[in-house]
């Protein structure tokens, strides 16, 4: 095809100065109205939530007799609770029993315990049983974690949130626990093990029967006042006055 097209050729006429200072002054006029208004109207998205965190912060040490007047046993408020205290045997991440554990039972600040014997009577209406991993926990046992990260040059387990400097479980105030079905024994299927330090144990990092499960969990533990940590589907921690760090032995 030979030639430049009619329309190709065609001149467009400039528009005319006083034109171009109005239509740009109506421009000018509106951007300052939108300002004006988004100052008197701010907009009303919430902030993004803070990250979840198992950290605690650095609550004083309490004595034995605080940790004896505090601290209770699970199990004197409801038997059915089953208690497998995994870093009171070799059946943990440090393959050995961790310093304080002398014994095989939970202890929990008395409010958090309470919290948690209503929690099993919830689930006892639909044939479930709560199975304890871990509760409170002696300062120098999180200190021989910390150690461990070290000497296994795993310090992306503090990065990361898996392992804490400063635990919750110190204070007696956080519990890691499963499900298990009252009529066969067995654990419900929650996807990964108990200290999985990985994505896959991250709560909502699930699908199918295993969200169904971890899920069941969670609104179980809620509704008493318990908060999940959100990279650890089995952590849950509980909010009591005063606050303390305890380092006596379970036993």
């Amino acid at each position: 095809m030979t030639g430049a097209s009619p329309v190709a050729n065609r001149r467009i006429a400039p528009e005319p100065r006083s034109q171009y200072l109005v239509r740009m002054s109506r421009h000018l006029l509106v951007a300052i109205v939108a300002a004006a208004l988004g100052a008197c109207f701010p907009s009303r998205a919430e902030p993004p939530p803070p990250a979840a965190s198992a950290e605690a912060p650095p609550y004083p040490l309490g004595s034995a007799a605080d940790a004896d007047s505090l601290l209770m046993d699970i199990r004197t408020l409801d038997s059915t609770i089953i208690v497998d205290l995994r870093y009171a045997t070799r059946n943990n991440f440090m393959r050995a029993p961790l310093p304080g554990y002398v014994a095989n039972r939970a202890l929990l600040r008395r409010e958090a315990a309470v919290a948690l014997a209503r929690v099993q009577r919830r689930l006892a209406d639909e044939a479930l049983l709560l199975r304890v991993f871990d509760a409170y926990r002696p300062v120098r046992a999180t200190m021989a974690m910390v150690e461990w990260t070290s000497r296994s040059d795993r310090s992306d387990l503090l990065r990361d949130g898996y392992i804490a400097t400063r635990s919750r479980h110190n204070l007696g105030l956080a519990v890691d626990l499963t499900l298990v079905d009252a009529v066969t024994g067995r654990e419900l299927d929650m996807g990964t093990g108990f200290d999985t330090f990985t994505a896959a144990a991250h709560t909502s990092n699930a699908s199918g029967l295993v969200a169904v499960n971890r899920q069941r969990l969670v609104r179980a533990m809620v509704v008493e006042g318990f908060s999940n940590y959100d990279r650890e589907w089995w952590h849950f921690s509980y909010t009591a006055d005063p606050a303390l760090r305890f380092d006596v032995d379970v036993r």
